[in-house]
């Protein structure tokens, strides 16, 4: 893996990319994460995934891990042109593009905003595919909730969860490679900007009600390009019923749901999705869309009710 730092429009993105020892050309499987997550939750994936022979950039998106936090537009859009601008001024024009959770949502977009560069999808827990999420999220959408995330989740209370957490090590006691996932993700809003960057993408896209973004009404523009769905069966914070709604619009894609497994599948089981993720490589071809194609879709195809 190596690691860089973009400037663009003059903000810094960081970068994490495995380089594949040959030559990938002008392709690559980009790697999108989660509201409040970072590139590192892609981390157990590069070393497993080598045999793709690609380039694997995982971004930390604007207002998340490394990369810059400023007071600017986070919403679905501009995270997708983004994404778009990393590719391009790293030289790829046609990815593969993997998200999870939000990072789904943003892969969504980025295929509806800059179809010529989005050859296949792969949406993992994915955000924008129904109304359904957890209360937790729901619950950013409430009047009080910039203060009361400030006072339960800043510097003094992640270092008590911290001593905490070591304790229990120390007794004995382990954590679950998602419990320390989404341990991870809980902690990022302790810094005050990457707090109001998660607020304004939670309010921007969800409502007490639950999410207000959908890419439903928007998926049959990519049925031309092949489809991979992973899920947990136990999923608390996206329920596995999308993955199954999408199949159901999508019937040429791929749904795989994995059991015993919550919100994280490429954490809980690195192996397992890495495998997943060759087969689906492998034995799809990648859609090569103009904006052509998706004129003709936009006119003569009857969207789905």
């Amino acid at each position: 893996m190596t690691v860089r730092t973009l400037t663009l429009r003059g903000r810094r993105i960081r970068l994490h990319e495995h380089l594949p020892s040959a030559d990938a050309g002008d392709e690559a499987v980009v790697l999108l994460h989660g509201i409040a997550g970072s590139a590192e939750t892609w981390a157990p994936l590069p070393a497993r995934c080598a045999a793709l022979g690609r380039r694997v950039p995982a971004p930390h998106l604007p207002g998340h891990g490394e990369s810059e936090a400023p007071r600017a537009d986070y919403g679905l859009g501009a995270m997708a042109s983004t994404v778009r601008d990393v590719l391009a001024v790293s030289g790829v024009r046609h990815a593969r593009v993997a998200g999870h959770s939000l990072g789904g949502g943003i892969a969504l977009q980025f295929a509806y905003q800059v179809p010529e560069m989005c050859d296949r999808l792969v949406l993992v827990g994915s955000a924008g595919l129904g109304p359904e999420v957890s209360p937790a999220l729901r619950a950013a959408a409430l009047p009080g909730a910039p203060a009361t995330l400030a006072i339960a989740v800043n510097r003094v209370t992640l270092a008590l969860a911290r001593a905490a957490a070591r304790l229990g090590r120390r007794l004995g006691g382990s954590l679950g490679p998602e419990t320390r996932e989404l341990a991870r993700h809980f902690g990022s809003p302790a810094d005050p900007a990457r707090r109001r960057a998660f607020l304004f993408i939670a309010r921007s896209l969800i409502d007490l009600r639950g999410r207000r973004a959908s890419a439903v009404d928007k998926l049959y523009l990519a049925e031309a390009v092949p489809v991979l769905l992973v899920w947990g069966a136990r999923d608390p914070l996206i329920p596995v019923a999308h993955g199954h709604r999408t199949a159901a619009l999508l019937p040429d894609s791929h749904l795989t749901v994995l059991e015993n497994v919550k919100h994280f599948p490429h954490v809980a089981d690195p192996d397992r999705f890495c495998a997943l993720l060759n087969e689906f490589l492998s034995e799809t071809a990648p859609a090569r869309l103009t904006l052509d194609d998706v004129v003709t879709r936009l006119t003569t195809a009857e969207r789905p009710r």
